[in-house]
């Protein structure tokens, strides 16, 4: 499947090629992803309605979020996250808590490593939280507030020593969905995310 320019642009806000304050041109993002202008145009557009783009006079630049707006992003994913552990808990198949247990366990191994590498691993293992919630409503929920997250200047797994600390508390919440705990999961994924603001 061919990704349309909107996703295009979209994935490269998240990987971080361009950044909060970035003027994104259309005939430059064009020319990159060798679509025509037009869907560039459309795309641009749609991101802005989205505040994930801004205007600065007349150029159009990767939004930035303010304090205010971050506590309530911040406000909005810890609860919608501690809802998908919860979900998860009640809902996950046993192939679905082995990937978990085994996405902690293989993430022991980048400790030390590459901020980026961990950050990845991180939303690869909220990612497969979400999907285990087995609720489609919840999961889109959370790809809206995971790609405000691109928004932020870094992530949290920068912070020194806060990845392995982040590691353990993955540990706790995998072993409470392991435990069909929905209260402990619903907290300790909650916790996670207030440590990380």
């Amino acid at each position: 499947m061919q990704k349309d320019a909107y996703t295009l642009i979209l994935e490269a806000i998240d990987a971080g090629l361009y950044k909060p304050g970035d003027r994104l041109v259309e005939s430059e993002l064009a020319e990159r992803f060798g679509v025509s202008r037009t869907p560039v145009r459309e795309a641009l557009q749609r991101l802005e309605t989205q505040s994930m783009l801004t205007r600065d006079g007349r150029s159009l630049i990767v939004a930035s979020l303010d304090h205010n707006q971050l506590a309530e992003l911040y406000a909005v994913r810890t609860e919608l996250e501690g809802l998908a552990a919860r979900l998860a808990a009640r809902h996950a198949t046993e192939e679905e808590m082995r990937v978990l247990r085994s996405m902690v366990d293989e993430d022991k191994a980048l400790l030390g490593g590459d901020p980026r590498t961990l950050s990845r691993a991180n939303k690869r293992f909220h990612k497969q939280i979400h999907l285990a919630s087995h609720n489609r409503f919840l999961v889109q929920q959370l790809d809206l507030v995971h790609r405000s997250m691109a928004l932020m200047a870094t992530t949290s797994f920068a912070a020194e020593g806060r990845d392995a600390i982040g590691l353990a508390e993955h540990d706790a919440i995998v072993a409470a969905i392991e435990t069909r705990d929905g209260e402990a999961a619903y907290q300790a994924l909650r916790g996670h995310i207030s440590k990380a603001f």
